[in-house]
């Protein structure tokens, strides 16, 4: 089952503190491991201006805005754009199913100092990853849900509401969620 462009959403039983109540956005998946980004854990209060600042890049009055998030744990230096505009914003960018597009490059940083980026995106820094099979396997112990990924879900819902809408989603109430793991 290819999960890419798809959302994961940590179970409340989710062992790795990192991940707790979060939501992924599958950008890869193939039998060599995947890899997504966390689209809901904000990086305290870090905005893409402070970004800006530490490349050095002038941003332009009109230049994007928004909150930095934390992708997930795997190479934290490395900033990720997910967008749904697939050209103009760097070289070989990554098309994801669904519509989605995500850049590694500070070609598009650059289009979004200038205010000239796509809309909407999402910045964050570091990525989740996961080795052939694994994220087959925490979804079998009951590590994570899925769920079709939306627009709306990714770019426009509060970050603290992400988890419970992408749940609703897929017509679960986040009350009813146990942590506790079984099989019928």
């Amino acid at each position: 089952m290819d999960l890419t462009g798809q959302l994961l959403i940590a179970m409340p039983g989710m062992g790795d503190p990192r991940f707790a109540r979060s939501v992924v956005f599958i950008c890869a998946h193939s039998k060599e491991g995947a890899m997504g980004l966390m689209i809901n854990k904000p990086v305290g209060d870090m905005q893409l201006t402070e970004v800006f600042s530490r490349l050095d890049m002038s941003p332009a009055p009109q230049a994007a805005t928004g909150p930095v998030y934390y992708g997930g744990p795997v190479e934290t230096e490395r900033g990720f754009v997910l967008h749904r505009e697939a050209v103009g914003f760097g070289p070989d960018p990554l098309i994801v199913n669904g519509g989605y597009v995500l850049t590694a490059t500070q070609d598009i940083l650059a289009a979004l100092a200038d205010g000239n980026g796509p809309v909407p995106f999402l910045f964050a820094l570091g990525y989740a990853g996961w080795a052939a099979d694994q994220l087959e396997q925490e979804i079998a112990q009951n590590g994570w849900l899925t769920a079709p990924a939306t627009p709306s879900l990714i770019f426009e819902t509060a970050d603290d509401a992400v988890w419970d809408a992408a749940l609703r989603s897929i017509g679960i109430d986040p009350l009813s969620l146990s942590a506790a793991a079984g099989r019928a």
